[in-house]
């Protein structure tokens, strides 16, 4: 907040204090039986003062406003004598929990993969642990959506196991496909779109596929290989199944192609203890057994 900002707020809440104090005790005065001169079917309005139990209400209020706006932030910039914010609040009640389930977390840590899977306790944690960090993109399910991968299958775009999917949730992945539109114009577009249709043994082109063979070959291979099947080193997706992160129709797949597509899942080191970690991927491992997958 700049200075000016600052000085506005500053002077606008303690001068609006003030002036109901000014306005309280500028008007209140005894009647003497004056009247405001409101009169309806013989009745008059007694200009009577306003009653003292409710004029020191009004100022305890007051004060009390003064008050909390010495202790927590409220007047511009300054963050009061608490040196109180929400941010600081959290962090503590974090702590706070941390502290009390640390040994909890510790002992489940030191479970294996295998451990976890079987340990009922282990579950039931990393799935709290799941519903809070990865459900907003992955689904309580897990089942992803379009454009979050599903975790219950047997496709893993940076490899399987245990290991793997903890590097994923410490440090994030990045994952990006460049656009390939302006090289290939919109015809090698749609026939490498129809080459990749193939390769998943859908229905496409086939003299389109053919066409874009050899545009495949030269755009494509580095990241998808001669044969589509991916590289788990670059999050690069195998083009010969029947998972498809952005949809499978030759328009979806000709988006992807012409426009390319970012795939971005934060790193959780920051927020996450190694302990909750391996717990979490205990759990994420676990879910495509629970599925019948192996």
């Amino acid at each position: 907040m700049s200075n000016l900002w600052h000085w506005f707020v500053i002077i606008g809440t303690i001068g609006s204090l003030v002036g109901a104090l000014a306005l309280l005790f500028g008007n209140r005065r005894t009647s003497g039986g004056a009247t405001t001169g409101h009169d309806h079917d013989g009745i008059q309005e007694l200009d009577s003062p306003l009653p003292m139990w409710w004029v020191w209400m009004f100022v305890l209020t007051v004060i009390f406003a003064f008050g909390y706006l010495a202790w927590y932030p409220g007047l511009g910039n300054f963050g009061g004598v608490s040196a109180w914010t929400a941010a600081r609040q959290w962090q503590g009640q974090v702590d706070k929990h941390d502290a009390r389930f640390a040994p909890v977390y510790g002992e489940l840590a030191r479970l294996d993969e295998a451990g976890l899977h079987a340990s009922r306790e282990a579950q039931q944690v990393g799935r709290r642990l799941f519903i809070n960090h990865c459900s907003t993109c992955h689904g309580v399910a897990a089942q992803g959506a379009f454009g979050f991968p599903n975790l219950t299958d047997d496709e893993w775009l940076w490899g399987p196991g245990l290991d793997a999917v903890k590097t994923a949730i410490r440090g994030g992945r990045q994952a990006a496909m460049p656009p390939w539109g302006a090289a290939l114009g919109d015809d090698g577009v749609t026939n490498v779109a129809n080459y990749v249709l193939g390769l998943a043994g859908r229905e496409h082109d086939a003299a389109a596929a053919t066409a874009g063979a050899a545009q495949f070959q030269m755009f494509c291979v580095a990241c998808h290989g001669a044969d589509g099947t991916g590289n788990p080193l670059l999050g690069s997706p195998n083009l010969t199944n029947d998972v498809w992160l952005y949809g499978n129709s030759l328009e979806q797949i000709s988006h992807t192609v012409r426009n390319g597509r970012n795939g971005t899942m934060p790193q959780h080191a920051d927020i996450l203890s190694e302990d909750k970690i391996h717990i979490l991927a205990g759990y994420v491992t676990s879910l495509g057994k629970a599925q019948g997958v192996e």
